[in-house]
C-alpha cells in the first residue's frame, strides 16, 4: 500500500503549476514547499540551494526543528541532503539518528528529526539543491514518497527555469546561475578523485569541499586546480 494518494498528488502539482504569475518565484517556491509538507502529512519540509562555496542551505523551510539538518550537515559536510545533492540522486534514511552512513550527525540534529527524505532539485538536468522532508519518528520512505518529491521537485524545476528565462535579477538567480557555471568542473574533479582515491561521489565532494573551507577558497576554484586548469579558465 502506497502512502500518497496519485489523485491528490496530481490535483496539487496542477494548483501549484497554476500559481499566478505576478507572484514572486520565492512566494512559489515557499508555496509549494508547504504543500509538499501539509498535504502528504510528513513533519517538515525544506528547500536547499547550494551557495558559491557549495555549502547547501535552506532558502524554504517550514519550522525551525528542520533547520538543524542544514547546521549539522554544513558543519560536518555529510547527511541525506548533501548526498542527494553530490550524488544527483534520492537519498532516504530511515531514521537519520542511527543511520550508519552519517554516524556524527546524530550529535547535532534536533531530536524530533528522525526519518529523511531528499530528492536533488535540477536546472538543465544538474542540481542546483535539494528539497527534503523530515518525520520526527523512524518511517520506512515507500516509491509513492520518493516519486512525490520528484513530481514538486520537477515543478520547482520549472519555476527556477521560468525565472530565470524572464532574467530575473535577484540574488536567488545568481545563486542558481553560480550553481549552473560551476557544477561541470566541479563534477570533473569529483570524478577524477573518484577514480584516483576510489572514493564514492559523497566522500569525493566532501573532502574537495573540506579543504576548500579549510584554506579559505572556493570549491570550484579548487576543482580547477585539482584538474590543473588556472583559475580563471574556469570562469
Amino acid at each position: 500500500m502506497t502512502h500518497i494518494d496519485p489523485e491528490a498528488l496530481v490535483a496539487s502539482l496542477r494548483k501549484v503549476q497554476t500559481s499566478s504569475s505576478t507572484t514572486g518565484i520565492v512566494q512559489q517556491l515557499e508555496r509549494a514547499v508547504s504543500v509538499v509538507d501539509t498535504l502528504f502529512g510528513y513533519s517538515g519540509a525544506g528547500l536547499m540551494f547550494a551557495e558559491e562555496g557549495k555549502d547547501l542551505r535552506y532558502l524554504v523551510t517550514t519550522d525551525d526543528r528542520g533547520r538543524s539538518l542544514e547546521g549539522a550537515q554544513l558543519h560536518l559536510g555529510q547527511g541525506p541532503c548533501v548526498s542527494a545533492y553530490a550524488e544527483n540522486t534520492a537519498v532516504t534514511s530511515t531514521d537519520v539518528q542511527t543511520d550508519p552512513r552519517w554516524p556524527k550527525l546524530a550529535d547535532r540534529l534536533h531530536p524530533d528529526v528522525r526519518a529523511v527524505a531528499g530528492v536533488p532539485v535540477r536546472l538543465g538536468g544538474d542540481p542546483v539543491g535539494t528539497l527534503n522532508v523530515y518525520q520526527s519518528k523512524p518511517y520506512e520512505w515507500d516509491e509513492s514518497d520518493v516519486q512525490a518529491l520528484y513530481g514538486y521537485a520537477d515543478v520547482i524545476e520549472q519555476l527556477l527555469t521560468a525565472a530565470m528565462a524572464a532574467e530575473e535579477k535577484s540574488a536567488l538567480a545568481e545563486q542558481l546561475q553560480y550553481a549552473l557555471d560551476y557544477r561541470v568542473v566541479i563534477e570533473r574533479a569529483v570524478g577524477y578523485l573518484m577514480g584516483k582515491h576510489d572514493l564514492t561521489a559523497t566522500q569525493a565532494f566532501t573532502g574537495l569541499r573540506k579543504q576548500a573551507r579549510d584554506s579559505r577558497r572556493r570549491v570550484a576554484d579548487l576543482a580547477a586546480e585539482v584538474l590543473g586548469e588556472g583559475a580563471g579558465d574556469t570562469r
